[in-house]
């Protein structure tokens, strides 16, 4: 039995080759030695240096502005703002314009290198449960469902779910089927790992006092029983802990599942949250097994890009374009409207010298789908009932690595190439293929392997020298920010060196980097008490706010609710 619940898997890397921990000079003279010669990797820092620049004063000009006069501004093109603008021209409101901020899609963008396109970020989509109509209306509406969308067992589009294998584990040297590690390291391990997935199906169906499912996606709908609530006070580790849950094996696979959604270990996440992410689930198909997830070859950038399109045919014919360049620096709310003042610069980024180009959005109202510690700059959320400097949530960096392979590498003995890769015991989360989906007689001549890796303290235990960092984020971030290409690989390619040795290098012939920042909330004990995302989640005034933020879990159910809840509040 296992869990297919992974948004962001990320991967930094368990055990590697001999001397191949800091890749810099050692990594280059190994690679000469064999006659390989190690790509040099593109580096992407999307909104790093448009983030600094706000964050520093930097971001203003008096240069000639432009005026745009609409009734909606959605400010940003993540999850949240794609699904306010679909949820405005799908009801027939077509006087909005969405300002993309740094980069299109957010923690849901993609690339494409030769013929195959990759994710930047988030990669697939659980089956939606129940409680997600919002989320079973988009897949309707672009397709992906194909019939009974609202029945329990809606019909999917066979080329979208996940197609098998689906998963292994890299576990002594060979794989395994599942990322569940089948090991009885104590005397009753088997005992504590089915006790544990029994309590796990217990908890789906439980019930709170006030009539509602205590774990639910979105979390808006959960129930708000203060029994059940007690468990965000405590760790999840510590949960499991008390729970008389000792394996060694099952506690790596809850750290594992924490640190896929949430950046961080079960020693850190809430037991709340923990329980959550197995619990939330119930979606199921009618073509496909229970568990299953959907996916594109660019991950959830491939929906976005439906979703997209659906807007453009909703909004057409029109004199203005719906969707601008750019990033908005400051939110002025007046007597009769809102006024949002950006920028974009000509080269696409910040550039020392190079003055941006300033522009203006007279709007009747803003949903503000920026993350929570942009927005702090660009507005005073104190006025809304957030402080900043109490109510932001910490959030976790990390990377997002894609090599480009001219072939495939040598497969060790076991369950053969899956579309997921899981090294056990690793400091990393895996590593995804492209082409997994692509219905071909033959494998294709090249492919993409995204590997994804959470820059906490845990995948930092073995750098903290090269990056000097200790490995709070704060930190991280600041090394994130200069870190040299050869210092990105060393995090990036961990796993695969694990898994192929050298002869990955003889089939990878490019890599880009994706670095961010601020990549995903994390739930620490506590979370569901914070005041501020409450305030915020009940603004009904000109400014809105939507975003995965307001819950805590930075995932795209939760993000697209608040973008769909916040349109709606428009639109009536």
């Amino acid at each position: 039995m296992h869990f297919n619940r992974r948004r962001f898997l990320l991967a930094a890397g368990a055990s590697t080759l001999a001397g191949c921990d800091r890749i810099g000079g050692e990594a280059a003279r190994f690679l000469a030695g064999v006659g390989w010669r190690e790509p040099e990797p593109v580096v992407l820092r999307p909104g790093m240096a448009e983030g600094h620049a706000l964050r520093d004063g930097g971001a203003g000009t008096r240069s000639t502005v432009t005026d745009i006069t609409t009734e909606v501004a959605i400010l940003g093109s993540g999850a949240a703002g794609i699904a306010a603008a679909w949820q405005l021209s799908r009801a027939g409101f077509h006087d909005f314009v969405m300002i993309d901020g740094p980069e299109f899609g957010g923690n849901a963008a993609g690339g494409r290198i030769g013929e195959v396109s990759f994710p930047r970020g988030a990669h697939y989509l659980p089956l939606p449960s129940a409680e997600s109509t919002h989320v079973r209306e988009m897949l309707a509406d672009i397709g992906v469902i194909e019939r009974d969308a609202f029945d329990a067992r809606p019909h999917y589009d066979e080329r979208v779910l996940v197609h098998g294998p689906e998963e292994r584990l890299f576990l002594d040297g060979k794989w395994h089927d599942g990322l569940v590690p089948e090991m009885e390291d104590t005397p009753d391990g088997a005992i504590q790992h089915a006790a544990f997935f029994a309590r796990i199906d217990t908890l789906r169906h439980a019930v709170g006092n006030d009539g509602r499912k205590v774990f639910t996606i979105p979390l808006a709908l959960a129930s708000r029983d203060p029994a059940w609530r007690a468990l965000d006070r405590q760790t999840f580790r510590q949960w499991m802990l008390d729970e008389g849950f000792t394996a060694t094996s099952l506690h790596w696979y809850a750290d594992y599942c924490c640190r896929d959604d949430y950046g961080a270990g079960h020693d850190t996440v809430s037991a709340w949250a923990g329980l959550h992410y197995f619990a939330s689930r119930g979606g199921h198909a009618r073509n496909a097994a229970d568990g299953a997830v959907l996916t594109w070859s660019d991950g959830l950038h491939g929906l976005m890009s439906e979703l997209t399109q659906r807007i453009e045919a909703q909004v057409r014919p029109r004199e203005r374009a719906w969707r601008r360049a750019g990033m908005a620096v400051r939110v002025e709310e007046q007597a009769n409207g809102v006024v949002v003042h950006g920028v974009d610069w000509p080269s696409g980024a910040p550039l020392p010298g190079v003055a941006p180009q300033a522009w203006r959005v007279r709007a009747r109202r803003v949903i503000c789908a920026m993350p929570l510690h942009v927005a702090a700059h660009v507005m005073d959320l104190r006025r809304y009932g957030f402080d900043p400097a109490t109510h932001l949530s910490p959030h976790a960096p990390w990377l997002v690595s894609s090599f480009h392979l001219r072939g495939f590498p040598n497969e060790a003995a076991g369950v053969p190439l899956a579309w997921d890769n899981v090294v056990h015991g690793g400091r990393g989360l895996g590593y995804v293929v492209a082409t997994h989906q692509w219905i071909r007689q033959a494998r294709p001549a090249e492919t993409v392997f995204t590997a994804y890796c959470p820059l906490d303290a845990g995948a930092f235990v073995d750098y903290v020298a090269l990056a000097k960092a200790p490995g709070k984020p704060a930190d991280i971030r600041r090394w994130l920010a200069t870190a040299a290409p050869a210092e990105l690989m060393a995090l990036a390619t961990t796993d695969l060196r694990t898994v192929y040795g050298r002869d990955f290098w003889r089939h990878a012939d490019a890599v880009e980097i994706t670095a961010r920042g601020h990549a995903m909330a994390t739930p620490t004990p506590g979370f569901l008490a914070n005041a501020g995302n409450a305030a915020l989640r009940e603004a009904d005034g000109r400014v809105l706010f939507a975003h995965a933020d307001l819950s805590g879990l930075s995932v795209f159910e939760e993000a697209s609710w608040w973008g769909t809840r916040a349109a709606l509040r428009i639109v009536g």
